[in-house]
């Protein structure tokens, strides 16, 4: 087992490729828990249900006005489109991570003393699908 550096991690949305401006990204799995204890159980008993998810990225802000975050990301809140995930970086065999995702928010912070960072979440709609890069 070898450890990985996040630094290659690429992620597009839409099909636009935002890792120059991204330094930060999440991808949560999930799952309905369903309660199916009946009586004469001396503790719960669960069942598993649909599966969920929801993705974060995030970084420092560019005003590029064609590929930037706002150019890119702000138009698709409330609209669903494709996000790709390569954890490892880009490469034959590596894994990558594509589902279909709805924007649900896309946020701009302006702090006094530093850079003006972006954020954006994301809901999964459909399956995850894990085929590692040809």
């Amino acid at each position: 087992m070898a450890f990985v550096h996040g630094k290659n991690t690429v992620i597009t949305l839409g099909g636009d490729d935002l890792s120059a401006y991204t330094n930060n990204s999440e991808l949560t799995r999930s799952a309905d828990s369903h309660d199916v204890t009946t009586y004469g159980n001396d503790a719960h008993v669960f069942e598993g249900g649909l599966k969920n998810g929801t993705a974060t990225m995030s970084g420092i802000y560019d005003n590029t006005a064609d590929t930037g975050p706002r150019a890119v990301v702000e138009p698709l809140v409330g609209t669903v489109v494709e996000l790709v995930r390569q954890p490892e970086g880009a490469g034959s065999g590596l894994p990558q991570d594509t589902v279909q995702v709805l924007v649900t928010n896309y946020v701009e912070t302006n702090p006094v003393a530093d850079m003006v960072t972006w954020s954006a979440e994301l809901q999964l709609s459909g399956t995850i699908d894990t085929t590692p890069q040809v």
